[in-house]
């Protein structure tokens, strides 16, 4: 009973520890740091060899969180495996990944066992445990990191050719890396109990392998009927979670029992079948968006978790020891990247432009790469321990040099297409409505009556702009950079598109990269294209949920609906955004505002702020507010430059 209260203040304080290690790390984004670097170093800091929060040996009842987040990391890396999106870049996904594979693996493995008398941390090993040194190294030096690569490419939205095959290298390789690792695993194994890698050895790993195939069927499937089920999604979520983790229960079950029933452990392979359970439900099942849907909502809490138990299990006591061979590795893993993008790219016969610059996105590493240095360290804990420390701290600097590399990359190919700089305002509010019919012109009318100046752009060249002499409308031919232009849509505060989903996509993407409106207005017309406009950060009104949502916010808050939309006789609310220099650095309490006007909140660099007396304004900031309408066009005026 002693012992189970121990493990849970263990669990319970760490817990609070991983909460706390989610907000502080995001100081590290602010300084263009990756957030796995900030919950690393809060890892180390409340570790046992600086705050020692977390006590030496607690690492011992944690195991059970980097199961879990490693099932996790497994059904991530095999939801990103979907193959008709890298169909079209096959050829070069597959000799480039080939080339990768055997270059990396081969290189890195011969380099260490060569260098051997140059590093220090393996002089003190015996023959065959360098070899396993070199061979789980040479494995790990080619994972990579496909939420660090989707996250990049999501940032700058790159999409073309290059960066098609990066995405699809990134992910196979993951996946193969996976089966390799648990193959040189089990070699490694009986070369460090001193056996030899003998034809029955072989069989035996290769059956250890066709059951893990077997059960990753059986798990896809386990995971499509439970998604099935009518219930909360943060119910399914958790499930999910819980189905992976009883993937390592069950391996612990059967190596438990085999070891004991033949005197040799049976080890099915936990990551092989979770990622072929993802992979099959991603390519083979209807419940392809739930699943991703689900798995990228639990990202976020597994991730800190994980990282900062990483970084409070780090062996900083032997950093000392080690800094030379982390340095090495670094090297051997960087050259033989190199090696390896160009000769695979020359085979698939790409670009000469691609070929130099191919290793660029290669350098990052995160979970998977991690996630097995963790295996290894509880796998060999006479040596592993200070494996894991060179191995993290290699991975540490992946992470720091890694995406700048791989943007810069990105912009060389010229398929990087980030967001254009918002201009200036010119004191005037402007709009441009793309789409003529009877809610734009009520828009156009609605919105010239609160003192904008109101563009109506059509596509219709029926149309007979003398019935609408209050209006301006302007006719265009086609959906191009030259006619926006000529609207002057770099004057415009706001755009709203009401044309189909595929002009409007083709316009939100030209304003986007081209024109940098600050707000860009949708109106949806299919569901299925929410996230395609969701990336260009444009605000989205679905009409077959609008109502619905109007309504709820009028039975449960009517006088707050009613202000927001305009319904209270002499009220309204605003967006205002501060222009004026001498606003910068002034606290809400000290701007005499009129009595009827209410702040309600400052957008401030993409996040929202709730308010207060002693929040003080900066330049850029965007305050929402709410009051009469004689003092929002007076308190308009002091906003503005």
């Amino acid at each position: 009973m002693e012992e189970f209260s121990q493990v849970f203040i263990v669990v319970f304080g760490f817990l609070i520890i991983a909460i706390s290690s989610g907000q502080l790390a995001r100081f590290f984004q602010r300084i263009n740091l990756p957030l796995i670097t900030g919950l690393l170093f809060v890892g180390i800091i409340c570790g046992p060899y600086v705050l020692k929060l977390v006590p030496l040996g607690a690492g011992k009842n944690l195991n059970f969180i980097n199961d879990i987040a490693l099932a996790y990391i497994a059904f991530a890396a095999g939801a990103e495996l979907y193959l008709k999106e890298l169909r079209d870049r096959f050829r070069s996904i597959k000799l480039i990944t080939i080339g990768q594979l055997v270059v990396t693996f081969l290189m890195s493995a011969i380099l260490i066992f060569l260098l051997t008398d140059y590093i220090p941390f393996l002089k003190d090993l015996s023959d065959n445990q360098i070899i396993i040194v070199s061979l789980v190294s040479a494995v790990i030096f080619i994972a990579r990191s496909p939420a660090s690569a989707i996250a990049i490419i999501n940032e700058v939205r790159a999409k073309g050719p290059f960066t098609h095959t990066v995405l699809g290298v990134t992910v196979l390789k993951d996946f193969i890396v996976i089966i390799l690792f648990a193959v040189v695993l089990s070699i490694s194994v009986a070369l460090d109990t001193g056996g030899t890698v003998s034809f029955t050895g072989i069989l035996f790993v290769l059956a250890e392998l066709a059951v893990s195939f077997v059960l990753g069927v059986g798990l896809a499937r386990t995971l499509r009927n439970w998604l099935r089920l009518r219930m909360p999604s943060n119910i399914k979520g958790v499930g999910i979670i819980a189905i992976g983790y009883s993937v390592y229960l069950l391996h612990y079950i059967i190596r438990d029992y085999t070891l004991q029933a033949w005197g040799k452990a049976f080890l099915i392979e936990p990551l092989i079948i979770c990622i072929l359970a993802s992979f099959l439900l991603i390519n083979y099942s209807k419940s392809r968006y739930e699943f991703l849907k689900l798995v990228k909502e639990s990202g976020t809490p597994i991730y800190v978790t994980f990282f900062t138990l990483a970084g409070a299990t780090l062996a900083l006591d032997v950093i000392p020891q080690v800094w030379i061979a982390m340095l090495v590795f670094f090297l051997i893993r960087l050259i033989s990247i190199m090696v390896g993008a160009y000769l695979g790219g020359t085979m698939a016969g790409d670009p000469p432009l691609f070929n130099r610059i191919g290793w660029m996105p290669y350098i990052t590493q995160a979970g998977v790469g991690l996630g097995l240095a963790l295996i290894v360290a509880r796998t060999f804990p006479e040596w592993g321990p200070a494996f894991a420390t060179i191995i993290t701290s290699m991975i540490v600097i992946n992470q720091i040099i890694g995406p700048p590399l791989f943007k810069w990359s990105l912009s060389i190919v010229k398929e990087a297409r980030p967001k254009a700089e918002t201009p200036q305002f010119d004191g005037i509010r402007d709009a441009i409505i793309f789409g003529f019919e009877s809610q734009s012109v009520a828009l156009a009318r609605q919105l010239r009556k609160n003192h904008w100046e109101v563009k109506i752009a059509t596509l219709n060249q029926e149309v007979n702009a003398e019935d609408y002499p209050d209006l301006d409308i302007r006719k265009i031919d086609n959906i191009s950079l030259e006619n926006l232009e000529d609207l002057e849509a770099r004057l415009s505060e706001a755009v709203v598109l009401m044309l189909t989903d595929e002009e409007n996509l083709q316009l939100c993407e030209l304003i986007y990269e081209k024109i940098g409106t600050r707000d860009i207005v949708v109106r949806l017309n299919d569901r299925n294209n929410f996230e395609q406009f969701h990336r260009l950060r444009a605000l989205i009104v679905d009409p077959s949920t609008a109502i619905v949502s109007l309504l709820d916010h009028f039975v449960r808050s009517p006088q707050a609906a009613s202000l927001l939309l305009g319904l209270q006789e002499g009220q309204d609310s605003l967006d205002l955004e501060v222009l004026n220099p001498n606003l910068h650095g002034i606290a809400l309490r000290d701007l005499r505002l009129p009595a009827d006007i209410i702040v309600l909140s400052i957008m401030r660099a993409d996040q929202m702020l709730i308010t207060h007396g002693y929040t003080r304004l900066r330049l850029g900031d965007v305050v929402t507010v709410v009051g009469s309408k004689e003092s929002l066009q007076n308190l308009s005026l002091r906003f503005d430059s």
